[in-house]
């Protein structure tokens, strides 16, 4: 049960009652589906499929933006599910990865042979298609051509393995810096957002880079049970014959010391998601940008020379995810979240750790760019135990009362229903 992993932590039970009785609507305002046309109503049933993580920051975007953006993640959705099924053929897979682009304006194309789990957004792509082509032009150009960099690229490292830590970026640029590219070329299109933010590509890219780099490290048990390799060579190779050889417990103390460099490095691109975020002046744009870079940096924290990386899944807990959901929509709650999380990955940095002068290197860097004055720290406030064991049960009978009366009403209020 969700609310017994926050048993000691008394905000993230405040914060999952708050949040089920209907806090979430500050941040993600429900949608008015019934306007919508009955392709553009599927496109985002396939959203909610389909995105664990984006679904509901997508759909709290403003104005035709909010479109844009759905039909730009589909799309990506549909081009990464092309590239992670393993049943497609190398010679057919790297010709559609290099021409996808092109079957956003061929009207009937579908694929209806993928064995993967998003596979909807392939045999049904001519509904996404539809709702692409009646996007402005300028969404449109946007698209199109990320999509068309991001397939080219796929397809390159799908016949070479990510070797150098130069080719680590360069891969996570492909699959998620070039997303990050588009998005702030989409939100300065809306103009929604100054030019400035769609011309920067570096920052833009950097910000998809550490949310890539984060799944990356956090998947390896994952990744590497079914044969998908995306550590880069250069690292493990120092630490390991073979990258699974990191999953045998007598092999723990070297993986440690793989998964923290790969940690720090990927904590280089933290400046440039502060500099990024402070740039940004709309609501929506800076909750959809900031709430996952939180929810990133709180992930790396937790993987942060944690066994169980090569054990299980690291996750954060839902109701610290709510937390930061809830907290992060200003800048200088953003830099107060950083701040505490790279206080946290601080204490665990081991003085016998390889990467250790570059791990105290990148979070003194983060710190300069991060750094409130204490007094600006949000204050906590300390609960007896007496009052804390009655919160708790309090919350506890809450939330299970709301999960309870939020099932019953679902199926009236869900799109899926309709």
């Amino acid at each position: 049960m969700d609310i017994l992993k926050s048993l000691g932590h008394p905000e993230e039970l405040f914060n999952l009652v708050k949040f089920k009785m209907g806090g979430c609507r500050a941040v993600m305002p429900k949608l008015d589906y019934e306007s919508m046309s009955e392709t553009l109503r599927t496109c985002y049933l396939y959203l909610n499929q389909t995105s664990r993580s984006f679904a509901a920051v997508i759909q709290a975007l403003d104005g035709e933006l909010r479109h844009a953006v759905c039909i730009f993640y589909l799309v990506l959705r549909a081009l990464d599910t092309v590239e992670d099924d393993m049943s497609i053929p190398l010679d057919k897979k790297v010709p559609m990865l290099n021409d996808f682009h092109t079957y956003l304006y061929q009207h009937e194309w579908c694929f209806k042979e993928s064995r993967e789990k998003d596979k909807q957004v392939l045999e049904d792509f001519p509904t996404i298609s539809l709702e692409f082509r009646k996007l402005a032009q300028e969404y449109r150009d946007v698209i199109s051509d990320i999509c068309h960099r991001m397939g080219v690229g796929m397809a390159e490292f799908l016949e070479k393995k990510v070797g150098s830590m130069k080719e680590w970026d360069q891969y996570c640029h492909y699959v998620a810096g070039l997303v990050g590219i588009g998005l702030s070329q989409l939100f300065s299109a809306s103009q929604l957002e100054d030019a400035e933010v769609g011309r920067d590509i570096e920052l833009a890219n950097s910000m998809g880079l550490f949310l890539q780099k984060t799944n990356i490290i956090r998947d390896y048990l994952e990744d590497t049970q079914v044969g998908r390799v995306f550590w880069p060579q250069e690292a493990w190779s120092q630490f390991a014959a073979r990258l699974e050889d990191f999953a045998q417990p007598e092999n723990l103390e070297s993986a440690l010391s793989c998964l923290n460099m790969l940690v720090t490095d990927a904590l280089r691109h933290v400046p440039d998601v502060i500099a990024y975020l402070s740039r940004l002046r709309n609501q929506s744009i800076f909750n959809f940008c900031a709430i996952p870079q939180v929810m990133a940096i709180a992930t790396l924290s937790s993987c942060y020379n944690n066994p169980m990386v090569f054990q299980g899944v690291v996750k954060i807990r839902k109701g610290q995810a709510v937390t930061l959901m809830m907290e992060a929509t200003n800048m200088r709650a953003v830099q107060t979240i950083i701040t505490q999380y790279s206080q946290e990955i601080l204490h665990k940095v081991s003085f016998t750790d390889p990467s250790h002068d570059k791990t105290l290197h990148i979070l003194s860097v983060i710190r300069e760019k991060s750094t409130l004055s204490q007094s600006s720290l949000p204050s906590r406030t300390h609960l007896s135990p007496m009052y804390l064991s009655a919160a708790m049960l309090l919350a506890a009978l809450s939330w299970q009362y709301l999960s309870t009366t939020a099932a019953q009403a679902q199926g009236t209020s869900d799109m899926q229903g309709q």
